[in-house]
This record gives structure tokens, C-alpha cells and sequence, in this order.
């Protein structure tokens, strides 16, 4: 189509779906390109799931007949997930606010939007780094200016700009050695060139091509590569949340943020704002917030924690159902956070009273939680988050709702489970937590689940594809089959004062496996009383509770 010259709204709104589509169809060989094993690391899923809010946000403007562009920008805004997601949104609402200024969306429209979404996309990071996302929107941006001077079709031109954005990908791991020592490119920047490669797509109808080749045997690194913002990924925790606050404050704000850690990305306008910080400061990370404004929507990630399937996490942009199983009139009830059906049929026995659907690489968020308080009578809540992960966000509730709301700290869920049996819904919350945390502390929780990146750890070297057991403290058994990996554990956590193995069988999880299981604790454990139930969780075929 040599006779194509400019774009249209259409067209752009085109390309938007095409970059989603690009992106769901990729986002296993973006997360491949990760070399350091966190739940923030998988680029293509928070890419993914950002372009997902911003297609949903079209949709729904065009019921509502609002603009288009402003649907682009507060979607990316709202929806934008991880530091890949959150620097993706900043480019896609300067791309947006440089389109609606345009007169026509010829090439030096394009030109200049690319420009202005870079230095955008710069001006958000408070340590660029180069090597990036970053780099290559740079460099994509300075070629795109060169080539709009010249007589060329919007063909060529999308065609030059696509060659320098692979050009300057395949250049990433000369700017950033822990991408040389691991073998790949930049993810984030692999996602930036899916981006020009739909542009190119709308225009002649070529298919997109996989923005680079995955690797077969990527390294674990000591070092956070492909976000974009910092070498070294030592901070605990993840902490996001929209901020609304003066736009005059944020200077102050990310002034205060500096001092609580790195991967500092601070998104937005107008009064709102997307907030990304790595730090070992939750409540500080949060307090800088309330200090300038009100922070909403709070996600706190654990980045120590290496087990969550990043293909399982596309979960995540999944609304998380909030189910009331049993409405209460009595002083004090139970939200329990749950992944698996059979799961939350036996939480349901247990007496909870509503339910939240997530758990390992489907933490819900305090809206989340807040929506299930407020569907409950009672005007005392205990929140039985089930997982470490999503106890920092559960302790967020309290402080944005009238009720009072009490956080039982279990990190699993036979700790919810144990915790239930102590639980008197005529008494109040805060005297309900003591011994319900009592409760879950005499239960040792076991996990089993598969490795999806090979790493050194205390029970030896685990290889991506193994089984491992968990204990509380981590890694304690590896194995190539399910069942070994789950008697290794066992053995460990089981001692002689020991009466009751609860198991909990989920998805991966098999008969003869089980039997296997049981038929090793009742000839080597014999005084062990076995209670098995068909739990149906995600990524872990076992939960154990030893009692």
C-alpha cells in the first residue's frame, strides 16, 4: 500500500488491538528473555496485561462515546502492571496526547510522537538505564525524525523505523553486560518493537514476527535485567498504587521515594498518578503516599519469592471473583483469600463467610479485598490471606474502610484452615486474632510445586522442570517426579510428636501419586492419622498441614 500516507483515529485504534494481540501471542518469548527469577520480572504478561485494560477502556468509551485517546491514556494508566508495564503506559499516553494535538497522523506526526513518547518515557524513570526499553525507544525515535524528512511512502518509512528497532534491540546486550552474560536482549524493548512492527501490520497487512528469538537455557542472575531501572535486585517487595495527589507534590514525593529504594517509576497527570517502587520499606513506601495525597489500590509483590508460573500470572488481569457463601449477622466474619474450587469448598464448610479468588501469581489487590469487606453485614472482618505474598496488601484494608479489619497472618492454606477451628464469630475481631493466629502457628504447612527457573538453594541445586518441596523457610527437597519431591519434604516436616497429615491435592496432582504418598507415610510414619481432600489449586499438586 505505497499510496497509504496517514493514519486515521480508526487506524490507530487498529493498531492498538494489534499490538494487544502481538503481545498475548508473545508473551511467553518476552518472559522468556528474563534472567532474574521474580514474579516483576515477567515483562510480557505485565506488558500484556496493560494493553488488555487499554483495549477494555476503548471498548467500554465507545458505549460512552468519550474520545478514544483519553480511553488510551487512562487505560495505560490505570492498567499498567510491573516497571515494563508501567514505563509501556507512559509511552502509549504520550503517543495518545501527541496524536490528538496532530493535525494528521502522517510520518512526521509519527515522528515527532515517537520523540515525545521517549523523552516521556526517560522522564519517568528516576535512573535510566541504558540497555532498555529505553534505549531502543530512544533510538527508534531519533532514526523516525531523520527518515520524516525525506520523500518515502509511510511503507518505507514504518519499514525503517521497525529495521532500526530490531537494529538497536540486538544492540541492548552490548550496553547492558548481565544481558551479554545471559544470552538475550532486552524484553522490555522486544515488547517496544512488537509495537512498531503493528503499525507496519495495519498499513500492508503483513503478519508480525516474534520480536526476538526466545532462548533454550537461560542463566538465574544475580542481577534485575530488562526493566529498565537498576542492575542490582536486592530490595524485598514491589509496591505499586495510584496516587492522588497535586500534580506540584510529585516532585516531593519522588523525593522521598528515593530515599526508600530503586526501580522508582512515577506515571500520570492531572491529579493521578501510577507509583512503582523496589523497596524493604512497605509502610514507609506507602506513608510517602498519604504524606502528598491518597494512595489507592495498593499491590505489594514479595520479589524473593521464585516459584510463581509466569504463564499462570496472565491470570491476574482476570477480575478476582468475590463470593459471599454465608452473609453473617453475628460480631465478627471471615474473608478467606482462596485459589482452587475444592479449596474453597472446604473454607466454605469451615464457616468463612466470603471468599476472594487468588493466591501464588494471583494476588488480588486491596480493591479487591475492600469490595469483599464491603459486601458483609458485619462491621468486623478477619482476612485470612492464606499466602505471604498477599498479607501486606491484606494489612492495607483497615486503613480505607470504616470496619474494622483484622489481618490473620497465614502464609498457607492449611494455616487458614487450622486458623478457622478457633474461630468465634460472637467475638470480636481483635480477640479472634490472637488465637486464631495461635491456631495456624501449630500447623507446619508443606507445598509442592514445580521450579521454573534453575537456582542454587539450601536443599541443592534446583534445575527449571523440577519438583521442589516447601517448607516454611523454603526449598527443602528436590526431585525429578512429584512423589519424591513430596516425601523428601514430608520426612523433613513430619516428627515424632506429630498425629495428623492433612493433604491437599491439586491440579498436576495424579491417584496413583497420592497413593504412593500415603502408602510411604503409613509404613514409615505409622502413628500418622491421613486426611486427603481434592483441593483443585493452581501450580501446586500438594499442600500439606502436619499437625
Amino acid at each position: 500500500m505505497d499510496d497509504f500516507q496517514r493514519f486515521s483515529d480508526a487506524d490507530i485504534k487498529s493498531v492498538v488491538f494489534a499490538f494487544r494481540d502481538a503481545l498475548r501471542t508473545y508473551s511467553d518469548v518476552l518472559n522468556a528473555l528474563n534472567v532474574y527469577p521474580v514474579p516483576d520480572g515477567d515483562t510480557g504478561t505485565n506488558m500484556s496485561l496493560t494493553l488488555v485494560s487499554v483495549t477494555d477502556e476503548i471498548e467500554k468509551s465507545e458505549a460512552g462515546g468519550s474520545s478514544q485517546w483519553a480511553a488510551i491514556s487512562h487505560g495505560s494508566l490505570m492498567g499498567a502492571r510491573g516497571n515494563s508495564g508501567v514505563i509501556l503506559s507512559q509511552i502509549l499516553r504520550s503517543l495518545s496526547d501527541s496524536f490528538v494535538a496532530a493535525k494528521e497522523i502522517d510520518a512526521t506526526a509519527i515522528s515527532g510522537a515517537l520523540n515525545d513518547a521517549a523523552q516521556a518515557a526517560y522522564g519517568s524513570v528516576m535512573k535510566p538505564v541504558e540497555g532498555t526499553i529505553l534505549t531502543v525507544a530512544r533510538e527508534v525515535a531519533e532514526s523516525a525524525l531523520e527518515l520524516a524528512k525525506e520523500d518515502i511512502s509511510m511503507v518505507t518509512f514504518l519499514e525503517s523505523i521497525v529495521s532500526e528497532g530490531m537494529a538497536s534491540l540486538e544492540r541492548t546486550p552490548d550496553l547492558l553486560p548481565v544481558l551479554k552474560e545471559a544470552g538475550v536482549v532486552d524484553a522490555g524493548g522486544a515488547g517496544y518493537v512488537l509495537l512498531l512492527s503493528s503499525f507496519l501490520h495495519i498499513v500492508d497487512g503483513r503478519p508480525i514476527p516474534p520480536p526476538a528469538e526466545a532462548p533454550t537455557n537461560v542463566r538465574p542472575s544475580d542481577h534485575l535485567a530488562n526493566t529498565g531501572l537498576t542492575e542490582v535486585g536486592e530490595l524485598r517487595y514491589e509496591v505499586m498504587y495510584f496516587l492522588e495527589a497535586p500534580d506540584e507534590s510529585i516532585a516531593k514525593f519522588k523525593e522521598d521515594w528515593a530515599t526508600l529504594g530503586d526501580s522508582i517509576v512515577v506515571v500520570g497527570g492531572d491529579g493521578l498518578y501510577n507509583c512503582h517502587i523496589h523497596t524493604d520499606e512497605i509502610g514507609g513506601a506507602i506513608e510517602a503516599g498519604i504524606r502528598q495525597g491518597t494512595p489507592k489500590t495498593i499491590r505489594v509483590t514479595d520479589l524473593h519469592e521464585e516459584l510463581g508460573d509466569h504463564q499462570e500470572t496472565l491470570a491476574i488481569g482476570k477480575k478476582n471473583t468475590v463470593t459471599v457463601t454465608n452473609d453473617s449477622e453475628y460480631v465478627t466474619a471471615v474473608i478467606a483469600v482462596v485459589a482452587g474450587d475444592g479449596v474453597q469448598a472446604i473454607f466454605d464448610s469451615l464457616g468463612v463467610n466470603a471468599v476472594v479468588r487468588g493466591g501464588q501469581s494471583m494476588n488480588p489487590s486491596v480493591r479487591d479485598l475492600i469490595q469483599a469487606v464491603e459486601t458483609i453485614t458485619a462491621d468486623q472482618i478477619i482476612i485470612l490471606p492464606n499466602n505471604k505474598n498477599i498479607i501486606p496488601v491484606a494489612e492495607q484494608v483497615d486503613s480505607q474502610i470504616s470496619k474494622t479489619v483484622v489481618v490473620v497472618p497465614t502464609r498457607s492454606v492449611p494455616e487458614g484452615f487450622a486458623s478457622l477451628l478457633a474461630f468465634d464469630p460472637k467475638t470480636d475481631a481483635e480477640s479472634n486474632l490472637i488465637t486464631m493466629s495461635d491456631a495456624a502457628r501449630e500447623v507446619l504447612p508443606g507445598e509442592v510445586t514445580r521450579a521454573v527457573r534453575s537456582s542454587e538453594t539450601p536443599a541443592g541445586k534446583v534445575e527449571e522442570g523440577d519438583w521442589i518441596g516447601l517448607d516454611r523457610e523454603g526449598v527443602c527437597s528436590v526431585s525429578k517426579t512429584i512423589a519424591e519431591a513430596a516425601i523428601g519434604l514430608l520426612d523433613k516436616l513430619i516428627g515424632p510428636d506429630h498425629e495428623l497429615v492433612t493433604v491437599i491435592a491439586g491440579e498436576g496432582s495424579s491417584v496413583s501419586c497420592t497413593k504412593e504418598i500415603s502408602e510411604w507415610l503409613s509404613e514409615v510414619k505409622q502413628n500418622i492419622e491421613i486426611e486427603i481432600h481434592a483441593g483443585g489449586q493452581p501450580l501446586y499438586p500438594y499442600y500439606f498441614g502436619v499437625e
